[in-house]
């Protein structure tokens, strides 16, 4: 009883910035239209393993290990960055790698509602889909839970695409139905028959956003295991949601401020006014395309920084593409970058009780005796001028994710070796900032403590 009102009066403080404020909204295409808070905070985004997940996933568990998180990142980033990486079936998120080999498909949720009358789901978001929101619907593969899928049977405005109609959004040349279909077999039997619908998805009570599209996926033998009813798109592609906000000189596409943990809460805003415009200051970074992940979000990384002096390395040496990515928990840079970066870090740790490795992290330390911590800031310097100061809890992977006098290990790790030259912004180095997304001007913003 007791665990039972501790998590309420947690929900509740996580919640209260969010209740009570006023909100306005934004058109999209077709007559879409979506929230925005006038503080620039939309849907609330909770992290799966908090005790306030809408999906009840998080009830008992804890925080992942630095081998659980390596291990899937490491599944990630196989599927996103190895050209070389079997695809064998249907992914979740679609990043050639097999649905029952992504664990936790989806690190933070927020609730959208789904048709006519609004059915609610609980949703990850990503920004490295294939190009279409991917949701669990009705019927279920036999013995599966059935309760938190969209059931489209039920909905009024829901819209079959038909089969080869690409410019409304079908990329199936071939179905297995007039509608925008298609099925997937193992060993002679079906495990998904999946269709590209329109409906109208609903991100608050009076604010719908008609004409979504979306991948709804029947009969799966392998779900998510996060708990969710599917996943967002957030890509580059032109199907994506983040591609339908309609902008003007004033707006951004979108923006999300990801909780450190599971203690904590963040936001997720479509065509919000941009930061500069609302009193914030923001610093930009130069969008990059890199062939043949053309939906990825990449930016060019220029400088890496140990508090305000630079990496002393050359900057062709330095310089790569980086992905941001906000499935993956840890900060990848280029071998000899990395090894830079560790050495001046210890270097400038050399009065702290050094502590074992763990797992791939190297540079480790134990705080257990102290009561004050002082550590060197780390600084991402991008192209077009951007920069991402890391503090404490963005830079350190903590043994007690409650307690930063514990054990903790510097959050950094050389990138794998079938992609050398590219970095990736994990999601822990991204916490407390407000990342923002003006795909009408190209490029990403960071806005220092928003979360």
């Amino acid at each position: 009883m007791a665990s039972s009102i501790h998590c309420l009066l947690l929900c509740l403080l996580l919640l209260a910035p969010y209740l009570g404020s006023s909100y306005r909204t934004g058109s999209i295409n077709g007559g879409m239209h979506v929230i925005t808070r006038d503080s620039g905070n939309g849907l609330a985004v909770t992290h799966r393993l908090s005790p306030c997940s809408p999906s009840a996933s998080g009830l008992g568990q804890s925080m992942p290990s630095v081998g659980d998180a390596f291990s899937r990142d490491a599944v990630r980033l196989r599927g996103l960055l190895d050209e070389s990486a079997d695809s064998p079936g249907l992914t979740i998120p679609s990043t050639g790698t097999p649905l029952v080999d992504l664990p936790d498909a989806s690190e933070y949720h927020v609730v959208v509602g789904l048709g006519t009358p609004a059915q609610n789901l609980t949703v990850g978001f990503d920004t490295a889909t294939i190009g279409a929101t991917l949701l669990q619907c009705k019927p279920c593969a036999a013995g599966d839970p059935c309760d938190k899928v969209f059931d489209p049977s039920q909905s009024s405005s829901i819209y079959d695409i038909p089969c080869g109609r690409r410019w409304e959004g079908c990329p199936f040349s071939r179905c297995s139905t007039p509608g925008c279909t298609f099925s997937l077999t193992r060993n002679g039997a079906v495990v998904l028959n999946g269709s590209m619908e329109k409906d109208t998805l609903t991100v608050a009570p009076s604010v719908h956003v008609p004409g979504f599209r979306y991948l709804c996926m029947e009969m799966m033998s392998e779900v998510p295991t996060d708990g969710s009813s599917g996943v967002l798109d957030l890509s580059r592609d032109r199907y994506s949601l983040a591609s339908q906000v309609v902008l003007s000189p004033d707006t951004v596409a979108f923006s999300y401020c990801l909780p450190r943990g599971a203690e904590s809460q963040g936001f997720l805003s479509f065509g919000t006014t941009r930061p500069e415009l609302a009193g914030r200051s923001v610093s930009y970074a130069t969008l990059h395309r890199r062939a043949p992940r053309r939906n990825l979000y990449f930016l060019r990384l220029t400088g890496v920084s140990i508090d305000g002096l630079d990496l002393p390395i050359p900057a062709e040496a330095l310089a790569s593409d980086a992905l941001v990515e906000v499935q993956t928990t840890f900060t990848y840079l280029k071998p000899k970058v990395y090894e830079y970066l560790r050495d001046l870090f210890r270097y400038a740790m050399s009065n702290y009780k050094v502590a074992p490795a763990s797992g791939e992290l190297d540079t480790c330390y134990d705080f257990t005796d102290m009561d004050a911590i002082g550590v060197p800031t780390i600084t991402l310097s991008f192209e077009g001028g951007a920069s991402l100061e890391l503090g404490l809890e963005q830079m350190m992977y903590f043994s007690d994710p409650h307690n930063i006098f514990s054990v903790a290990c510097l959050a950094f790790a050389p990138v794998p070796v079938y992609e050398p030259d590219v970095a990736v912004i994990g999601s822990l180095a991204q916490a407390y900032t407000e990342v923002v997304y003006d795909l009408r001007g190209g490029k990403v913003g960071f806005v220092s403590e928003r979360c």
